[in-house]
């Protein structure tokens, strides 16, 4: 029984992480921390609980499958813990300058508009499971925000060598010298690719779910 509601307890767990990481990444860069090591320590709280949030989505999950955890609970609860998380790491992302709005604008839009395509199949009780495309869009949603998560751990440091910094590429003893920030965004932009093509082949392959006179499958 127990093991059965663990999977509860990591997405509650996932929503507290999170509120607790937004206030604590909030507070990192107030004027009255003057204390380097205590910014230190409030930076790496932070970005440990952004992490063990990213874990327990794939823990929770794993977790349900094995032991047949699955609960009505579970299945309200678990993907909005998901967008609770995805939002509040973006936003922070947004107010630190490591990305333009716009992404997270797209990769959000895209969230909320499946979660909606996946309640309307739940009613009709069709089950939309993750395919390829959205597993790909999720590890690389999660790369994102780890790579923006350290940059910001690293205080102004980081963010100025994401934004600043060069990549050298030497050809035939011919130096190039690309921005970090435009391969950032070149990356981002892809992100954003794959999840709005995740998106729309949800909405292509369960039309029949909101177009009128389709049968339902």
């Amino acid at each position: 029984m127990q093991m059965k509601q663990l999977p509860n307890v990591l997405t509650v767990s996932r929503i507290v992480s999170v509120i607790v990481f937004v206030i604590l990444a909030t507070l990192a860069d107030r004027p009255y921390f003057q204390n380097k090591e205590c910014i230190f320590t409030i930076r790496l709280v932070a970005y440990l609980l952004a992490v063990l949030a990213a874990l327990t989505d794939l823990l929770d999950g794993y977790l349900a499958r094995r032991y047949n955890a699955i609960s009505d609970f579970g299945a309200l609860m678990d993907p909005l813990a998901d967008k609770i998380f995805v939002t509040a790491a973006m936003l922070m992302a947004i107010e630190y300058r490591l990305m333009p709005a716009i992404v997270a604008f797209a990769v959000l839009a895209r969230e909320f508009m499946v979660t909606g395509l996946r309640t309307l199949a739940a009613k009709k009780q069709v089950v939309i499971s993750a395919d390829r495309w959205g597993k790909l869009k999720t590890f690389l949603q999660m790369l994102m925000l780890g790579i923006a998560g350290l940059a910001w751990f690293n205080g102004a440091d980081g963010i100025d060598y994401l934004r600043q910094a060069h990549l050298y590429i030497s050809i035939d003893n011919f130096k190039i010298a690309i921005r970090i920030w435009f391969i950032w965004l070149a990356f981002l932009w892809v992100i954003v690719t794959v999840t709005v093509l995740s998106g729309v082949g949800y909405f292509v392959r369960y039309r029949n779910l909101y177009l009128p006179g389709k049968k339902e499958k």
